[in-house]
């Protein structure tokens, strides 16, 4: 699967953020903790270059806590960046991102000087919730849909802290396919831009070799099928998703899924570890290769 989906307001914004960067003092970028590679945008690591970055890891409620404990300590090697892990539910968790911002720029603090923070985040990962507990009154528009925050704004939240907000920005080519499944999967992405089943088969494959404790206690199956498809066939018919004829209404099936997955009605779960990414890493730059040397070759024709 190749997903594309980069509606014109998001090219448009990444040259707004590119042109704001420099007279921006310290950057934050909302992450989903379920998916927290998959959820970054690479352009803002290309950008920042040594400057301070806040990675909040929300939706934390969702994900599972011993891999966010690990995600954290892991993004915490990169000079400059502090990560939290928040949800929403804790509004006084998220003002702590106010506090970090002026321990990150201990000097300008001191002297009483305004920093300039930018906001982040793919779309619906809760940035402008996050926007509005920092702001204290409705600032921003939120929304279950994708790619509801469309023009750039500046909030003052006080205590000399300056925030630029920017529309959810969804890089144009997700060269790691399997970024590009969890993205739709988690709901990043519209459902238009794919089909239920291809995405929940994906999910599948990886819940029933990382927890499929959760599976077997959620659907109730026992043996629980190690086949994705078997798998989804299983919980179509376990949960009556069924269509004339007794037959696996699979799309039904799907769409159940992702919601269970999406609304932690499975459980708390995170679909990527950096190991996984390290070795997905390894397997792009296999691909880039074979690509670039395709591409010598023909000119040599």
């Amino acid at each position: 699967m190749q997903i594309q989906w980069f509606p014109g307001h998001m090219h448009k914004a990444s040259l707004e953020i590119k042109h704001a960067l420099p007279d921006i003092d310290v950057l934050i970028e909302i992450l989903d903790a379920r998916i927290p590679f998959s959820s970054q945008n690479p352009m803002l690591d290309k950008l920042r270059g040594d400057k301070p970055t806040i990675r909040v890891l929300n939706k934390c409620d969702l994900a599972d806590p011993e891999l966010t404990a690990i995600w954290q300590s892991h993004m915490e090697q990169q000079v400059g960046v502090k990560t939290l892990a928040v949800t929403t539910q804790q509004p006084d968790k998220i003002r702590q991102i106010s506090a970090l911002c002026a321990r990150m720029l201990p000097e300008k603090t001191a002297a009483n000087k305004v920093v300039r923070s930018m906001i982040m985040g793919i779309p619906n990962v809760g940035k402008s919730t996050i926007i509005n507990i920092l702001a204290g009154r409705i600032i921003a528009k939120t929304g279950n849909e994708p790619a509801v925050t469309k023009h750039q704004q500046k909030i003052n939240l006080g205590n000399n802290l300056i925030l630029s907000d920017t529309p959810g920005v969804l890089w144009p080519n997700l060269e790691n396919r399997h970024s590009g499944y969890r993205l739709a999967v988690s709901g990043a992405i519209k459902d238009t831009a794919f089909q239920y089943d291809d995405i929940a088969l994906f999910a599948l494959e990886y819940l029933v070799k990382a927890y499929p404790a959760l599976l077997q206690k959620r659907y109730q199956l026992q043996p629980l099928p190690d086949e994705p498809m078997a798998l989804l066939e299983a919980i179509g018919r376990k949960r009556g998703c069924l269509k004339a004829g007794k037959q696996v209404d699979y799309d039904k099936a799907a769409k159940l899924v992702l919601n269970e997955f999406r609304t932690g009605t499975l459980g708390t779960i995170t679909l990527e570890t950096p190991a996984m990414i390290a070795d997905e890493m390894v397997e792009l730059e296999a691909i880039r290769l074979a690509k670039a040397e395709k591409k010598a070759a023909r000119k040599k024709r």
